[in-house]
């Protein structure tokens, strides 16, 4: 399993943003798309593009103008990594044979996996679900 290059993009993102606002504790603080790519080294066109999906999603907040910008929309402690990754992948599934309506595996009526894979897809997300932004923007002390 990996994550696309977006969806890390996302990740690391959110992260300086959680940084540079002091978010881990509030939500304080303005960010420019601009700014974040020079920090981080993402191209502008892709953070563009993701502040798009994020915002989207509800995990940030962006205003246009003088003085506009975007912020975390909420403490960095209430985003989850499932939460970003899911704003930029859809929902975290490991086979897309779970999808309703899809039918477009050769095995689907004999397969005897097929029923417990909604159990590890939740297990999976509930291990991404316990990572918070605000871990992910912590200084790691050596």
């Amino acid at each position: 399993m990996r994550l696309s290059s977006l969806a890390d993009y996302a990740v690391v993102m959110m992260s300086a943003s959680a940084r540079q606002c002091g978010c881990r504790g509030g939500v304080t603080g303005r960010l420019n798309a601009t700014l974040l790519s020079d920090e981080t080294g993402i191209p502008l066109p892709t953070v563009q593009k993701l502040v798009s999906r994020l915002s989207s999603a509800g995990l940030i907040e962006s205003t246009r103008g003088t003085g506009g910008g975007f912020r975390l929309s909420r403490p960095a402690a209430a985003i989850s990594l499932a939460d970003i990754i899911e704003a930029v992948e859809g929902p975290i599934v490991l086979t897309s044979c779970v999808d309703e309506g899809r039918h477009d595996c050769i095995i689907e009526e004999n397969c005897r996996v097929k029923p417990h894979w909604n159990v590890v897809n939740g297990a999976v997300r509930g291990a991404l679900a316990g990572v918070s932004l605000a871990s992910l923007s912590a200084e790691v002390v050596a």
